[in-house]
């Protein structure tokens, strides 16, 4: 009973969890030359999932095709997927792009400028970022769909389901 008690004081005084940091707001001028992305646009609507990849980077092409079915599978779900492709040349990452064909926006970050201001140690990295604009997940090297979904699913509404009928009530014997 003691232990109950010492446990429960000792839980009340360590105070509320700390909430995770924010992402900081970037803009980056998207590669196909339809305008830019600015994060702070999403902020309040969807979850966000910002991948730094690079066309030079072994794991970030054989991961590309598992990015792509996750956003096409999530974007209905309130979940807008970027990437930023970093250390690249312009016409590398649209040889990259165009290779693997993605669909979500992307944009260049040669210089490094996003991707430090986020942590950033290397390709690939994703950061997941929920719809209050805290970072929920950094996820530095290599990652698979299953483990997105692990972080994704309890963060967007649920996809609507078939409608299924009411069962029909039993016919009543005259």
């Amino acid at each position: 009973m003691r232990l109950a008690i010492a446990l429960g004081a000792l839980l009340l005084a360590a105070g509320p969890a700390a909430a995770a940091p924010a992402a900081p707001a970037f803009t980056v001028t998207l590669l196909d030359g339809s305008g830019h992305f600015d994060s702070r646009a999403h902020l309040g609507k969807h979850v966000l999932v910002v991948r730094f990849q690079a066309s030079w980077c072994k794991v970030c092409n054989e991961e590309a095709a598992a990015y792509e079915r996750v956003y096409k599978k999530y974007r209905a779900r309130g979940v807008e997927l970027v990437s930023v492709q970093v250390q690249d040349t312009e016409a590398d990452a649209r040889h990259f792009l165009e290779a693997n064909k993605t669909t979500y926006p992307a944009g260049l970050d040669p210089r490094l400028k996003i991707a430090n201001r986020f942590g950033f140690r290397g390709t690939p990295y994703t950061v997941v970022i929920n719809k209050r604009g805290e970072m929920v997940a950094r996820i530095h090297g290599r990652t698979d769909e299953a483990r997105l979904a692990r972080i994704l699913d309890p963060l967007v509404v649920r996809a609507p389901g078939p409608k299924v009928p009411a069962p029909k009530a039993p016919a009543r014997a005259k």
